[in-house]
């Protein structure tokens, strides 16, 4: 791996703020999010936060969400 998605990976979380989405509903069954430099993010399930945390570019999150939002996911 190399390039921005390597940076993403090389980025140390260890003190990182891990956030719930306001539409969570206290069950348990969340993922957090983090920012990442660039406008990545980092997604880590919240019942397993001791798992490596997936990471995403901008363009990659952004994509994620455009399609999420417009009920292609």
């Amino acid at each position: 791996m190399n390039g921005p998605k390597a940076e993403l990976y090389a980025y140390d979380l260890s003190a990182a703020t891990w956030r719930k989405s306001s539409h969570s509903a206290g069950e348990g069954n969340c993922v957090e999010i983090t920012d990442l430099p660039g406008g990545g993010i980092a997604v880590r399930d919240s019942k397993n936060p001791h798992l490596e945390p997936l990471r995403f570019t901008a363009t990659e999150w952004n994509a994620f969400r455009t399609g999420v939002l417009g009920g292609e996911l």
